[in-house]
């Protein structure tokens, strides 16, 4: 036990924040467009400032001593937007791994990628499995990017492993537990997140990791995604660490 409660004190001291950081940080980006939108500016000038955010961001998560941090960065369901908008926000991610992947590397981040990749653009696909090649050594901080992603696709996706493996006589459906359908999602091997983060004000998880976030705390900030900053990081986590997580048991101070 006192092992445990040092551990926990180094923990609170690397914040410089006085509460112990959330191993996993989920965020969904949400507000480019509105943000434009407020300043009389293209769509596009939002999703440019977005890029900017996650690059802070990336920065922040690091040295407030979070291990993964994962960003909801285009959904299964986007795809349903203007076409141009969709080839917009398809450079600006090429744009971003082909810029920032050195940097990231010699940083030692280790970048993922969750969500579907089949149909993806060939030269995208390319791209998105060389950041994670490149990466692979590195262990100062998992960034998770999730692309073409959605919880409810992602959680089919591991049904239908499960049952293949079933029809093959791999498994018995009579003991499939929770674990098994965890260590067929996108995030296996990951830890759950402990917090996530939305933006713009908006009060609902939008397909974003449903079964990883059962017992995440959620945290909505009233900004949009291009002025979320490290104080907006840091007011996230400090409010995170004032809450009491039971994972259904009982209070605290109960």
């Amino acid at each position: 036990m006192v092992v445990e409660a040092d551990s926990k004190e180094l923990a609170r001291r690397a914040t410089g924040l006085g509460v112990a950081p959330p191993r996993h940080v989920g965020i969904i980006m949400d507000g480019n467009g509105r943000w434009a939108a407020a300043r009389g500016l293209p769509r596009s000038e939002g999703h440019r400032r977005g890029v900017e955010a996650v690059r802070a961001t990336v920065r922040s998560a690091s040295d407030l001593g979070i291990e993964v941090l994962t960003l909801f960065c285009f959904s299964s369901e986007n795809w349903s937007r203007p076409a141009p908008e969709v080839e917009f926000l398809l450079g600006l991610l090429r744009f971003f791994i082909r810029k920032d992947l050195a940097q990231l590397n010699e940083a030692g981040v280790r970048v993922l990628v969750i969500g579907e990749r089949n149909g993806l653009p060939g030269d995208l696909e390319r791209l998105l499995t060389e950041a994670e090649d490149l990466t692979r050594a590195n262990d100062a901080l998992r960034l998770v990017i999730a692309f073409n992603y959605g919880g409810r696709d992602e959680i089919v996706r591991a049904v239908r492993h499960l049952a293949s493996d079933a029809v093959d006589g791999l498994i018995d459906p009579a003991r499939i537990t929770a674990k098994d359908i965890a260590d067929r999602l996108d995030t296996a091997g990951l830890p759950d997140p402990d917090l996530i983060i939305r933006t713009s004000g908006e009060l609902r998880l939008s397909n974003f990791l449903l079964w990883q976030s059962a017992y995440a705390e959620l945290i909505f900030l009233p900004i949009f995604w291009p002025d979320f900053d490290r104080a907006a990081f840091e007011g996230a986590i400090r409010e995170y660490g004032e809450r009491d997580r039971r994972f259904g048991g009982v209070a605290r101070s109960a």
